[in-house]
């Protein structure tokens, strides 16, 4: 299993990295360059915004539906007409929620034109991702990693004409990257459609076929996924909206968080592709009575090889790194970037033994660790917001997401019995000596 895991996880990283990295550092940072600070904040206030009512438009249907069908495949017939159409009503439902919510906390009128743009990109992003869990549901791994980059794909070819000929870029708007984006995720999302078509025979027929009663049972079945991505959306995605609210410049201030948020987003990356591809293995695995801890040890030894590295070198570099990212930064650009960063080294732990624990149903538990740690990330933001802003927000993020991962370890191996041994604790903190050595010795002689 190791094995299969390794190849996999290296086909998917390989055309990630060639595809994702040239998007963020080429297309959104580069958008975010050449518009107003302020401009690219509201927008990514915005967006986080939309993330807090995902609840709604995802209700954790792609991660029940990825872990049912790697133990029955020949059931997508059955589950995937119902579950289209349970996501169906769950977005028209979205849509009604983030925009009464938004006319109350005063994003419309003012703001429609955008928010209606970027809640259509989260509906489809989401069916997107529902329709991925099928593909991978049914052992399609290449397809799926492929259509993992597709968007953004599209986004590079569309964006990349827009910013880099002068007639366009003179003239660029933020309108334009959020339209290109939907252009993107309606082609991706129809290209899976066909892909799902092609391999399973469902015809378009089938496609309509739902039951309302069958629907409903997938509802209730969904509710413990639906409450685990409400809450790791919110602890995750309500900083920017607190940064806008409690600061008299929090768009700016935003719009600074946004630029060190991205490049943790760029490294998520590789843990949300860590997680996609584990969570079917691991459904496999424990339906078949398997030793999920070795596959579970091996994943997080290769993550953690990758994110104490780069949370090391932007606590020394940070201040390096913006600064030749972007066109306004300074040192405190650098500061938020090197206090956000540490959140990758513990979300490392979450993509892969969080991973465990929802495929061994222990989601009751563990969304009881997302619900405090969600009211630690609010009670930290509160305070730490207003005394030190954006960084304020990054220190808040990676205390939080510490404490996430050390709750989901003690329920690992209170629950399912699993835990790094001595050797492995060992060898991974002895990597983390030799790696702030080499960083800080490397800072200190250039």
């Amino acid at each position: 299993m190791n094995r299969e895991f390794l190849i996999n996880i290296l086909f998917l990283i390989g055309i990630n990295v060639l595809i994702k990295p040239l998007y963020i550092f080429g297309i959104d940072r580069t958008v975010q360059n050449i518009l107003p600070t302020a401009e690219y904040g509201l927008y990514f206030v915005l967006l986080n915004f939309t993330w807090l009512f995902q609840i709604f438009n995802d209700f954790g249907i792609a991660y029940f539906n990825s872990g049912n069908l790697s133990k029955h495949p020949h059931l997508i017939s059955k589950y995937f007409p119902n579950l289209l159409m349970l996501k169906i009503f769950l977005t028209i439902f979205f849509f009604f929620v983030l925009l009464i919510t938004a006319y109350a906390l005063g994003y419309l009128p003012q703001y429609q034109h955008l928010l209606w743009y970027i809640g259509l990109n989260q509906a489809l992003s989401s069916l997107v991702l529902f329709l991925r869990s099928n593909v991978s549901g049914i052992g399609q791994y290449r397809w799926d990693s492929l259509l993992s980059v597709l968007d953004r794909l599209l986004l590079i070819l569309i964006c990349g004409f827009m910013l880099y000929v002068p007639l366009f870029t003179a003239d660029f708007r933020i309108e334009y990257f959020i339209w290109s984006q939907t252009a993107s995720l309606l082609f991706t999302a129809l290209t899976a459609l066909g892909i799902l078509i092609r391999y399973t025979g469902l015809a378009f027929s089938g496609l309509t076929a739902w039951h309302p009663a069958f629907v409903k049972l997938l509802f209730k079945k969904s509710l413990p996924y639906a409450l685990a991505v409400f809450l790791m959306t919110i602890y995750t995605r309500v900083d920017a909206v607190m940064i806008e609210k409690l600061l008299p410049d929090g768009a700016a201030e935003a719009g600074i968080y946004a630029a060190a948020y991205r490049l943790l987003d760029a490294a998520a990356i590789i843990g949300f592709l860590f997680a996609g591809l584990l969570l079917p293995m691991f459904s496999r695995l424990l339906h078949q009575g398997g030793d999920v801890s070795a596959l579970a040890h091996f994943s997080f030894k290769l993550l953690f090889t990758f994110a104490m590295p780069l949370s090391l070198i932007t606590w020394f570099w940070g201040d390096e790194i913006m600064r030749l990212l972007y066109l306004n930064a300074d040192a405190y650009y650098g500061k938020v970037l090197g206090a956000l960063m540490w959140s990758f080294v513990a979300s490392s732990g979450i993509y892969v033994y969080g991973t465990l624990l929802t495929s061994g149903d222990k989601l009751r538990k563990m969304n009881m660790i997302f619900l405090i740690g969600l009211i630690i990330n609010i009670i930290l933001n509160i305070i730490l917001i207003p005394a030190g802003k954006a960084q304020g927000a990054a220190m808040a993020t990676s205390i939080t997401q510490t404490g996430v991962w050390l709750g989901e370890m003690w329920l690992l191996r209170h629950s399912l019995h699993i835990f790094p041994d001595h050797k492995m604790i060992g060898q991974l903190l002895l990597f983390t000596l030799l790696s702030t050595l080499i960083i800080a010795f490397s800072q200190a002689i250039l």
